[in-house]
């Protein structure tokens, strides 16, 4: 590393969770299903709810699991010093941005950031972007200023002021899937050497 640049310490030893490898290995993947959930949406019909639920467990997967386990090395990377990680995109999505030329643009910077930072810190930038699935936004109250219910993200409900806009509609999670499987697909075709 430059000795002109700053120093990058080893990073302290954090405490692990409360939770011990071999109780969580006992709680299974699973296990978050019985958490409190206080961010529920108010459906209105949970039937419905369950279909779409149903539907999604029954689609292939955005990402897959050899691309989890890649991911995961890296950041272990990132945990020992190896690596500087650099995060970025959206803080919320809305299905009206998630086109190819936002998409790319957003890919763009994070390269183009990425590349000041691999020389700045002599360091593998591992790079993720928040992209097609900030979706949702957690509310601290049931309803807005106008008192009607809060949009809580295109996931969710829509945005325009009025009652029927604002009912939660789980429909809308497939949309959700769509945009996020093409985005998906999208940027590793072109970060893959794609169509430019």
């Amino acid at each position: 590393m430059r000795s002109e640049w700053h120093q990058y310490p080893r990073p302290i030893e954090t405490p692990r969770s409360s939770v011990d490898t071999a109780e969580a290995a006992d709680l299974g993947l699973d296990y978050w299903r019985d958490l409190p959930r206080l961010q529920m949406p108010p459906w209105e019909d949970m039937g419905a709810v369950n279909d779409v639920c149903k539907l999604l467990d029954s689609v292939p997967p955005i990402v897959s699991p050899n691309e989890v386990d890649e991911l995961t090395a890296k950041l272990a990377d990132v945990c020992e010093g190896r690596a500087f990680l650099l995060m970025g995109g959206d803080c919320a999505e809305t299905f009206a941005d998630n086109t190819e030329h936002h998409l790319l643009a957003n890919a763009r910077t994070l390269l183009q950031m990425a590349v000041v930072l691999t020389y700045g810190a002599s360091l593998p930038v591992v790079k993720v972007a928040r992209v097609a699935g900030q979706y949702t936004k957690p509310r601290s109250s049931a309803n807005d200023a106008l008192g009607l219910p809060a949009y809580r993200g295109d996931m969710i409900n829509d945005l325009a002021p009025n009652a029927a806009a604002r009912v939660a509609d789980p429909q809308r999670m497939i949309r959700v899937y769509a945009n996020s499987s093409s985005a998906m697909n999208m940027l590793r075709a072109y970060l893959g050497g794609g169509p430019r």
